[in-house]
């Protein structure tokens, strides 16, 4: 954070303040969002009358991330800025402050219900899709603020946005419903899914907490893998965002197969399987009902 210290004044002589946008070239008003999947929500909700920038890009963990300079120069021209809030972006405050920026800055959660994992708030929300609608909503009403000469456009692409999640909810809770209770649990790196569990009936465990940043201690691993030896679960998960070495782990000593990967906390670079968020959990879906819908191998 030192260099963005060094660098906040000369930032904040060019930083845009936030006014209700006039109807200028819409290439001219700077959006800016925290992290990839909250990024993507944005740009299906403003089409072309804006330019979306994304500070965490794909495949890269917001847990642990450090601002560069360019991106304290991005929020400083901003005018709007999205952030997940609940405690996920760590750094965006002081980002947000330094960068000397006057854009309006929106929480992408407001309204959402939060879910505790182990005592701690998750800020994993997106990962409900009924959630993913309230982000929807909120970025549809920030942008409607900013440009209100284009807040119908806004609110008819997050409607047309939450008809697609609606359906892909239902699809969601049909398939996962017929999994057979002994099929429900599985284990994932961190635990970024309490969210989904909560919404569809599942069971994630993991030997990390909710932030990637810590490190799991010997005896929690330890309960953990005789926990999984006595009990058994249905399937592990690697993420996209962690090494899958702490996973391999568990299924060396375990003998629980490794179902495929899922994207958790960031979208897929492009050409990956999960370049948006609707696509993301299509994929997280698919991947979930082939690994669970096997039989035991017993």
């Amino acid at each position: 954070m030192s260099l963005l210290k060094s660098l906040a004044a000369s930032i904040a002589a060019t930083s845009l303040a936030f006014v209700t946008l006039p109807a200028a070239a819409h290439e001219d008003v700077k959006v800016v969002a925290s992290f990839s999947i909250l990024g993507d929500m944005v740009e299906q909700v403003v089409g072309d009358y804006a330019s979306v920038t994304t500070i965490v890009g794909p495949d890269a963990d917001a847990h642990v991330f450090q601002p560069s300079v360019a991106d304290a120069k991005a929020v400083a021209k901003a005018d709007v800025i999205f952030v997940n809030g609940l405690g996920f972006e760590t750094w965006s405050d002081t980002l947000i402050k330094e960068s000397g920026t006057e854009a309006a800055v929106f929480v992408a959660t407001e309204g959402v219900t939060p879910v505790k994992v182990d005592g701690e708030t998750d800020p994993h929300a997106w990962n409900s899709l009924t959630n993913g609608a309230i982000y929807v909503r909120n970025i549809a009403d920030a942008m409607g603020k900013a440009l209100p000469e284009h807040a119908d456009d806004f609110t008819a692409n997050a409607d047309a946005y939450i008809a697609r999640l609606e359906a892909l909810d239902k699809e969601t809770r049909k398939k996962l419903a017929a999994l057979p209770e002994d099929r429900r649990t599985v284990v994932t790196a961190h635990d970024a899914f309490g969210y989904l569990a909560d919404a569809y009936g599942l069971t994630f465990l993991a030997p990390v907490g909710i932030d990637t940043e810590a490190e799991p201690s010997a005896r929690n691993l330890a309960v953990l893998i005789t926990q999984l030896k006595e009990q058994g679960a249905a399937a592990l998960f690697v993420e996209n965002i962690t090494s899958p070495a702490l996973v391999q782990q568990i299924s060396d000593e375990t003998g629980i197969e490794i179902g495929g990967r899922l994207f958790s906390d960031a979208l897929s670079e492009r050409g990956g399987p999960a370049t948006s968020y609707e696509a993301m959990f299509q994929h997280n879906l698919g991947t979930l009902l082939e690994a669970l819908g096997k039989q035991n191998a017993s």
